[in-house]
């Protein structure tokens, strides 16, 4: 059990077993998380002064892994929430899917030891007791975000991801008041390392699941480092926030998978390399999962180290802080070459001074999975199972430390470790499997483990480090390759050729499929990505939302991985609250293209047919093939399995045609899509400062890429959530699908009442509340009417009193029939806000406190006039 959490930027104390210990040894050295260099917060510390330096976080909310980053080596918030120094926006630890209130993470954090003359010394961002904070960024130095995203603020033509979070930090700090000392009361001893850290994260789909870490480790001091190792401690804990304590972070399962079979089929294995940690069952709730279920699994894994031949360890334990000797990881019996060592404390599994964990670093050993703890592992050479070994192996509070190394830095070298934070979904499938678990026989259930998911993002994640397929240094070496042969039928088609009935035989699935499976070794940090997302606004009136958005960026950009302008279409989503699994596609939009299928006289093993090129627009073929590109009586659709196309001119040239998507592509006609004007012709420059006056709205944006769609007969006393999104036709020669810029990203909400502008014509005559009355028995969170975007409140904390057709600027003040305030709300927002007409109240007092059955009172003022109603609720 975590009886506490200590740490410099954001002290939280579990003062149960160890009270005395900690409140006398580290109380006084508090420091409160400050992401604004909060001196009032500096204050707080008695020995804190102006040259301190502060630790700030940041997140990666990008794609689907939501992960909190310190600037001292460490990532998770220790249990708790933390500021995003960026936006301002309090968040978890790891959240995973994205907005799920599912956390997986405790803390994790860096590690690194060498031999430093006679002496092994460890610098660390934080260990078991969390009282121990080795790496400090400099005074005054926090982050840097930059994007390759066109429209994000941060974007830089140095940003390799969506997202990269950029920071420094140093092991040279010796102020004992900011490191803290170990249980053994060691002072820290620097290794005089800087480490520059760039982390990155994407929303493709096929990415969104990963943050990869990039850090360039530089020893900065005049004094070799030796034998020099590298681990990533793990502290994970999966939990739902509601469920957070003992119930949350006793319960979960640590190990290490090491393969898995590769979706080529044909027996071949990736080596996937990853360390995890999930909850032993997913948390079901009377045999059924729920929003609150963790059934994820997350994990780490290393993509890059200095030199291909290094040892690697995966070294889990759990830690027993008030009796060491109930301590417990495994343990190798010991050997003549290599005999048991003992640990501070007599601690079998947790290393607390420098000597333990340099130890654990550099020991090559992987241990068991900690559902196999019960079995006896001792013909593998470990020390019997201990006694409480059957109730290890149902889940504990456990840690791991994934290692490797040795190698050696010199002074003013610098090495680069990459690694990456993987997540998996539906790890956990059959909410019953682990109520029949034995650990005497973990086999059973460990076999109703899906890895499937984890193992597919562990391969993207090296395969955005390094691209299959990709000479990067042009030195003429593209890669590892896999040849993968399937069984054959014959397929035999009837068909027409030279207007004569013919047919022809192949073999469908008779081929050999070369592909890439490992890069070049060369860094490449990117992959294929969809068209950014178009701007939009939404236009609310009753019953109905306006959509409109502007596509320049995305119809015009270029695929980072390609370099080439693949832009497929547009797709419109409403939902009733932000989450991708809540949207639906209303409408949709999408260039007419096809794909060309030609036949290979020369294929392997057997002739059949490929594709070869990019979808061909309907324009193109017209004129490729018709009389000319307004050739409109030639048809691809025409030309199919069933009736092949034969070139004229080049007889042995036998292709059909298939549609890449829906063809969806006449605005207007096939979609309720249409241009906002659509007798605009082609500007005459992509750059908006650059173009014609008549070329533009009155906000500045290209008439010529304007669209617009309204979505009618929407209930208007909800709140309804609108997403754009753009897609490409992907890479169909090379297999990747089509792209969709990301569902989690850029969704807006509105309610379809009057505009501001609607409102402000009727001088604001109509203001009103509802639901009124409210009824407290009325499961209008059961109904889905409040509470969808507050899921991790009680009913009581997410209620929703809503207030219409009030002005954009407003307070809007409650009272009760005796005159009391009882709160007041300040409404400032723009007149092209969706929302300005509309605001909520939590049904909180000003006091905190729950609101009772009555009539009340609110008044609304403005600048130029007021508005008295009042409401009733009723219990």
């Amino acid at each position: 059990m975590k009886y506490f959490n200590y740490t410099k930027n954001r002290y939280i104390y579990f003062l149960i077993t160890v009270f005395s210990f900690v409140f006398l040894s580290d109380l006084s050295q508090a420091r409160e998380l400050n992401p604004k260099y909060d001196l009032l917060g500096k204050k707080q510390n008695s020995y804190a002064s102006a040259t301190d330096p502060i630790v700030y976080y940041a997140v990666h909310n990008r794609g689907n892994l939501q992960l909190s980053i310190a600037n001292n080596g460490t990532f998770g918030s220790f249990g708790g929430t933390v500021t995003d120094v960026f936006t301002n926006e309090v968040v978890q630890s790891c959240i995973y899917p994205k907005n799920s209130d599912l956390v997986y993470l405790w803390v994790g954090a860096l590690w690194i030891g060498a031999v430093v003359g006679r002496d092994t010394l460890v610098s660390c961002g934080t260990e078991d007791f969390y009282s121990v904070q080795e790496f400090w960024p400099n005074p005054n130095d926090s982050f840097n975000l930059l994007s390759i995203d066109e429209g994000s603020p941060f974007y830089s033509d140095d940003a390799f991801s969506e997202e990269d979070i950029i920071c420094v930090y140093y092991d040279t700090v010796t102020n004992v008041n900011l490191t803290g000392t170990d249980q053994t009361n060691r002072v820290h001893k620097p290794l005089n390392i800087k480490v520059t850290q760039r982390s990155m994260a994407w929303s493709y789909e096929y990415a969104d699941d990963f943050i990869l870490f990039d850090l360039q480790i530089e020893n900065i001091g005049n004094v070799k480092l030796e034998e020099v190792y590298m681990g990533i401690f793990v502290d994970g804990d999966a939990w739902h926030t509601t469920r957070n304590g003992p119930e949350g972070w006793n319960d979960d399962i640590v190990g290490f998978k090491r393969e898995f079979p590769a979706p080529e089929g044909n027996g071949f294995i990736d080596t996937v390399n990853i360390a995890y940690n999930a909850d032993n069952d997913g948390d079901p709730t009377n045999g059924a999962w729920d929003d609150k279920s963790p059934r994820s699994v997350v994990g780490t894994r290393v993509i890059r180290t200095p030199s291909d031949s290094l040892n690697y360890s995966f070294n889990w334990w759990r830690i027993d802080y008030s009796e060491p000797n109930n301590d417990f990881g495994p343990r190798k019996i010991g050997t003549i070459s290599d005999p048991f060592r003992e640990m501070s404390e007599g601690r079998l599994g947790t290393a607390i001074s420098d000597r333990d964990k340099y130890y654990v670093l550099r020991h090559k050993e992987f241990d068991y999975d900690l559902l196999t703890t019960a079995v006896d592992h001792t013909l593998e050479g470990y020390q019997p199972p201990p006694k409480d070994a059957n109730i290890y192996a149902n889940g504990w509070d456990t840690r791991y430390l994934l290692s490797f190394g040795p190698f050696n830095i010199n002074p003013g070298e610098n090495l680069p470790i990459t690694f990456a934070a993987v997540a998996g979904e539906n790890f956990h499938r059959d909410p019953d499997a682990f109520s029949t678990h034995n650990p005497l026989s973990p086999r059973v259930f460990y076999d109703k483990l899906d890895f499937s998911s984890i193992a597919a993002n562990s391969r993207w994640a090296s395969w955005v480090y390094d691209n299959p397929g990709v000479d990067t240094d042009g030195d003429g070496y593209f890669g590892k390759i896999r040849v993968s042969c399937f069984d054959s039928t014959l397929v035999t088609i009837d068909t027409i050729i030279n207007e004569i009935d013919t047919s022809i035989s192949y073999y469908k699935y008779d081929q050999c499929d070369t592909s890439f499976y490992e890069g070049d070794g060369v860094p490449d940090f990117k992959g294929a990505s969809p068209p950014p997302s178009p701007d939009f606004w939404i236009e609310p009136g009753i019953g109905e939302l306006t959509i409109r958005f502007n596509g320049l960026r995305s119809e015009n950009a270029k695929d980072q991985f390609s370099g080439s302008e693949d832009f497929e279409g547009y797709r419109v989503y409403i939902g009733r609250d932000n989450s991708p699994s809540s949207y639906s596609v209303v409408s949709s939009f999408d260039q007419e293209n096809y794909n060309k299928y030609v036949y290979n006289t020369n294929k392997l093993p057997r002739a059949g047919f490929e594709l070869l090129d990019v979808p061909f627009l309907i324009d193109s073929l017209r004129f490729l093939y018709g009389d000319s590109a307004n050739d409109l009586s030639f048809n691809p659709e025409f030309y199919n399995r069933s009736n092949l196309f034969v070139h004229p001119d080049f007889p042995d040239s036998i292709f059909y045609f298939e549609a890449q998507d829906y063809n969806v592509s006449i605005l207007g006609v096939d979609t309720d899509l249409k241009k906002r004007y659509p007798n605009q012709p082609f500007p005459s420059s992509l750059n908006p400062d650059s173009a014609n006056a008549d070329e533009l709205t009155d906000d500045g944006y290209l008439k010529y890429y304007e669209y617009e769609l309204t979505i009618k007969d929407l209930l208007p006393t909800v709140e309804w959530w609108v997403n754009v999104t753009a897609f490409d036709y992907g890479s169909p020669e090379v297999g990747l699908a089509s792209l969709e810029s990301s569902l989690s990203l850029h969704g807006q909400s509105a309610f379809p009442l009057y505009s501001a502008d609607a409102i402000a014509a009727k001088n604001y005559d109509n203001i009103y509340v509802y639901p009124n009355p409210y009824r407290i028995d009325g499961n209008y969170r059961k109904l889905g009417f409040e509470g969808r975007t507050k899921k991790d409140r009680p009913d009581n904390r997410a209620r929703q009193l809503h207030f219409a057709n009030i002005p954009p600027v407003c307070t809007i003040k409650i009272f009760s029939l005796d005159g009391d305030l009882i709160k007041k709300i300040d409404h400032n927002t723009s007149d092209s806000d969706p929302n300005s007409s509309h605001d909520e109240w939590d049904m909180i007092t000003r006091n905190t406190q729950e609101i009772v059955s009555g009539l009340y009172y609110f008044v609304i003022e403005w600048d130029t006039g007021s508005f008295i109603g009042k409401f009733v609720i009723l219990m």
